[in-house]
């Protein structure tokens, strides 16, 4: 998908999730890479270009598997922040998106999705 040029969502850390009426909203640490017009110089320490960002899909009809925050165990990074892991999948199909990671094997139905890298 063209919005996530030099974006690496396998690389990228989930920081939470919420579903509330017709919208999917994650908050992730996305992993910028060069190719991207949002990557910069990776600070000290870091793999690559880390920037927060917002993954959205909105205008959705229904959602199945999505774990709850509270069922989901977060991993504490070396410097005191928490996550949930990554995405592993982020799939468009004829229904809707297919979304993959420590927050559930999530099929969303419907929807328009959105990409932010918030400044």
């Amino acid at each position: 998908m063209e919005m996530f040029k030099g974006i690496d969502l396998n690389d990228s850390f989930v920081l939470n999730w919420e579903l509330k009426k017709s919208c999917l909203r994650f908050e992730i640490e996305a992993s910028v890479w060069p190719v991207s017009e949002f990557y910069s110089e990776p600070k000290e320490n870091e793999y690559t270009c880390y920037r927060t960002s917002i993954l959205l899909i909105r205008n959705i009809e229904t959602v199945e598997g999505l774990k709850s925050m509270g069922s989901v165990r977060a991993t504490t990074g070396l410097d005191g922040t928490k996550d949930y892991g990554n995405i592993d999948v982020l799939e468009t199909n004829k229904d809707g998106y297919f979304i993959e990671g420590e927050f559930g094997s999530v099929k969303v139905f419907g929807g328009e999705l959105c990409f932010e890298i918030c400044t």
